[in-house]
């Protein structure tokens, strides 16, 4: 087989990989209409609490450990690491990730949604340098 041809072939199988890959990071602007879901609980870009604990700085924090929020002992007592895999699946089902604490949402289930929402809050929680 000459080489262009197994270059050719390569990509072929390898270009659906990594577009399927592309389209899985989600749409950060359609993130921020997603998130109008958790605005009456949470803010993004500010450490202000509301029913529930701001998401600044979210990524890399220890679930339970926002400053002047009142969560549940089982948030209190996760052992979890915010980051992006544990925001997922906490979003899509909040009771069930995390058995006892005190989010009443019920979870977003679509797919596209959710990794638009990943997309906003990786963008929307960075704490300014």
């Amino acid at each position: 087989m000459k080489f262009s041809h197994l270059f050719a072939t390569v990509l072929l199988v390898a270009m659906p990989v990594f577009a399927g890959q592309a389209l899985a990071d989600g749409d950060a602007d359609k993130g921020k209409k997603v998130f109008n879901k958790c605005r009456t609980c949470h803010n993004a870009d500010v450490e202000k609490n509301k029913v529930g604990p701001s998401l600044l700085g979210l990524f890399g924090r220890h679930a339970g450990s926002v400053e002047g929020f009142k969560y549940s002992d089982a948030m209190k007592n996760a052992d979890i690491v915010w980051d992006k895999e544990t925001v997922e699946e906490y979003v899509k089902d909040p009771k069930g990730f995390i058995p006892g604490n005190k989010m009443a949402f019920v979870g977003i289930k679509d797919e596209d949604q959710l990794e638009d929402l990943l997309a906003y809050l990786e963008e929307a929680t960075k704490k300014p340098q």
